[in-house]
């Protein structure tokens, strides 16, 4: 279960991606102050891998805990999840500050046989705003980047319409490989009138595929299954996946994790529930909404005891993120390199060993890989050895 973008703390060489200072959860627990609790994560050794700020961890622990690097030089959603499911990029994906070649954006034109609005990197609420009403005018699709490396298209769901927008999508990423290969492009569709334009849900990201077999081709391959919930399937481009829910928002995440740790597995030679709660970057993090990050860490803090009371004798959760986005961060609105969380609990599983600081999240894949008797991954290192009693 992936808790997007909450880091605990700069990596050592934030400074390369000016994030130095960058602290996701312990400026939230700063900001909010002393009453502000996470009492179940903390129970799982949350506050043994993070600042917290002061705050002492209940006894006994639940679970065992460490935190993790990115041995990618990324900071992205893609490089993130690649990693944790054994794939270490040699070199980041393309980015593009002050935005696409004016080449790449007359090739997406001809492709689709429409002009385009912006060709920015920008804030996607500040650009529809901006460009919203222009582009219900003329028709155009607007086209914008960040300091990620993703190529986003904003449209109207209404006058421009879900399907067309989707499929303007596929046909950039299908011209940008090779040198303009960019992690993502993402669909982002709008609603609503000037003055009053709203996100919906109905977003979409169009990844590559991964450079290589991953924990989750080799889980299939083996006749087993892979879940995937929330935009999984789309990071990987739906290699390895045997189930997708496209669920939204945190709480549609978190249910249906849960539907699927109680559903019946007969049969499989091992079963992977991939999640990802996406609300914690997309709504809160990037927007800079401290108070908003803050509830949402509180409400999956809620709700982690009754999928902790549903875990069979012979499974493990893990629970981490895949880079940082720290709501109080002064110096720019987009992901922080950071450490993330490595958090496990199981009914059979050890509680309170320490983990320590794993050099790459592929140690996850190879953990999985090394529970269910597969082939190694070529990155990582297995702690089921460090977890089991």
């Amino acid at each position: 279960m992936v808790l997007d973008s909450v880091g605990i703390g700069a990596l050592p060489d934030a400074g390369k991606f000016g994030d130095e200072g960058s602290d996701t959860l312990g400026h939230i627990f700063e900001a909010m102050g002393e009453g502000y609790e996470l009492p179940n994560l903390a129970r799982l050794g949350l506050y043994e891998v993070s600042s917290a700020r002061g705050r002492k961890t209940p006894r006994p622990l639940e679970g065992s805990f460490g935190k993790m690097m990115c041995a990618s030089p990324a900071k992205d959603t893609t490089a993130g999840h690649w990693e944790m499911a054994g794939i270490v990029l040699e070199r980041p994906f393309p980015v593009y500050p002050g935005g696409f070649p004016r080449a790449v954006i007359e090739e997406f034109e001809k492709k689709t046989g429409t002009k385009t609005l912006g060709n920015v990197a920008a804030s996607g609420t500040e650009i529809i705003s901006r460009l919203g009403p222009e582009h219900m005018r003329t028709g155009y699709p607007i086209v914008y980047t960040s300091a990620d490396s993703v190529f986003q298209i904003a449209a109207h769901e209404k006058t421009f319409g879900l399907k067309k927008l989707y499929e303007v999508c596929r046909a950039a990423r299908e011209m940008l490989k090779g040198e303009q290969a960019v992690g993502r492009v993402i669909a982002r569709p709008f609603t609503g009138e000037p003055g009053n334009f709203t996100r919906t849900a109905n977003r979409r990201d169009f990844a590559l595929d991964p450079p290589g077999p991953t924990i989750l081709d080799r889980v299939k391959a083996s006749g087993g299954s892979v879940a995937a919930v929330g935009k999984i399937e789309d990071i990987f481009n739906g290699k390895g996946i045997t189930r997708s829910v496209h669920a939204h928002s945190n709480a549609e995440c978190f249910a249906a994790t849960l539907e699927l740790v109680l559903a019946p597995v007969a049969g499989t030679q091992g079963s992977v529930i991939f999640t990802n709660l996406v609300d914690f970057d997309m709504l809160w993090g990037h927007r800079r909404d401290v108070k908003s990050y803050a509830r949402g860490l509180k409400d999956f803090d809620v709700s982690l005891p009754s999928l902790l009371a549903v875990l069979k004798d012979g499974d493990a959760l893990v629970i981490t993120a895949d880079h940082g986005c720290d709501p109080s961060y002064a110096k720019h609105t987009d992901h922080t390199r950071e450490y993330v969380p490595l958090l496990v609990s199981g009914k059979r599983l050890r509680s309170g060993a320490d983990l320590g600081t794993r050099r790459t999240f592929a140690d996850v894949a190879q953990t999985v890989a090394e529970t269910f008797g597969l082939q190694s991954l070529q990155n990582g290192k297995s702690f089921l050895k460090e977890i089991l009693p």
